[in-house]
């Protein structure tokens, strides 16, 4: 079905945090003897993409972070776009969106340490009320959620009255609390056609909406938010390197623009193109989507060539090793969400976490 309509950002970013918010004071660790024993398993998993130089930095912090988050109780929650020292070394729980929302969900965990960008922080929070979230830097921001607030939701429902609003998860918690359901890229075909509607209102992201509306017989009214990252990709940048090495296989994130999905073989969320990589084992692939995410896979999966182009978010590179154990040390920067907002918007999470897809 086409988009029947897209309406674009109006007001000011639903996340606003001033560039000038004083650094996180890190702590500086030295390089042990200890440090290099202890998280020697560790550096096997990950020793195909960081280079030892690198790991020397890395290991104390990696030591400290694992040692510190069972003292606190601490959980972290890692996206896929984090860095392999990150994902592979002191996560507890890796995963997109959909998978990370629901371990929130489930966690028994006092303290969750969101590795990732605000709004995932934000998600963890509005689904455990009363448990800490931090976020190692607050100003991990998203293009996505900084493109509408609540009152352009509310402006929509007023414009099309009756209509249904599904809402990216890549949103700010007063966004999710004007909307009915949210979805992700793993789910959002089965999120709009769960709601029985002829017409949905769909937000933020304009391609997410038009690959969506690609594979559904539903009507979306869409709004013309991007994500930062995905946006640069080109198709005629794919058909390049095609033509340069016409046995690469490319593989794309829903949130790239439509010439940039025609060009590739398969299509789907960070879990779906990680998972088509392990299932594939391709010679040669192309990962179009944030440039991490080829490193993690690489990591567990070194006999697969990963051709770049990628792009890196500048926001999920915010968070890094020393800010993840300030987080801990300091309990810092923790997420408060309304209360009021948070009960509406739980709905609306709960409700994608709990659709069987």
């Amino acid at each position: 079905m086409p988009i029947l309509q897209s309406f674009g950002p109006t007001s000011t970013p639903a996340i606003g945090v001033p560039e000038d918010i004083e650094a996180v004071a890190m702590r500086a660790l030295p390089w042990t003897e200890a440090a290099e024993r202890d998280t020697a398993p560790l550096y096997a998993r990950v020793r195909a993409v960081i280079p030892r130089p690198e790991w020397e930095f890395f290991a104390p912090y990696v030591q400290a972070i694992n040692a510190l988050k069972h003292e606190r109780n601490a959980v972290i929650l890692a996206h896929n776009y984090q860095t392999p020292e990150i994902y592979h070394c002191v996560a507890d729980v890796v995963g997109d969106s959909l998978q990370l929302a629901r371990e929130a969900a489930k966690t028994r965990a006092a303290v969750i340490v969101q590795c990732g960008v605000h709004f995932m922080a934000e998600t963890s929070k509005i689904l455990n009320p009363d448990k800490t979230v931090l976020i190692p830097d607050r100003r991990a921001g998203c293009s996505l959620a900084q493109s509408i607030t609540g009152e352009d939701v509310r402006l929509l429902r007023e414009r099309f009255p009756g209509v249904p609003v599904v809402s990216y998860v890549n949103t700010s918690a007063d966004v999710k609390a004007e909307s009915d359901i949210c979805c992700t890229s793993s789910n959002a075909v089965a999120v709009v056609e769960s709601l029985g509607a002829d017409t949905v209102i769909f937000l933020p992201d304009e391609y997410l909406a038009k690959y969506v509306a690609a594979n559904t017989r539903v009507k979306l009214i869409a709004w013309k938010g991007h994500c930062e990252v995905h946006e640069r990709f080109t198709g005629e940048e794919l058909r390049q390197l095609r033509e340069n090495d016409p046995s690469v296989e490319i593989i794309a994130h829903p949130e790239c623009p439509p010439d940039v999905i025609a060009e590739a073989d398969f299509t789907g969320s960070t879990a779906s193109m990680i998972d088509w990589v392990r299932g594939r084992r391709p010679q040669r692939v192309v990962m179009v989507t944030e440039c991490s995410m080829a490193d993690n896979v690489q990591a567990e999966l070194p006999e697969v060539e990963f051709v770049r182009p990628c792009n890196l978010c500048p926001h999920m590179k915010r968070i890094t090793l020393p800010k993840i154990l300030d987080s801990l040390i300091d309990l810092k920067e923790e997420v408060v969400v309304d209360p009021k907002i948070a009960t509406r918007a739980r709905r609306a999470v709960e409700r994608m976490v709990e659709l069987k897809s």
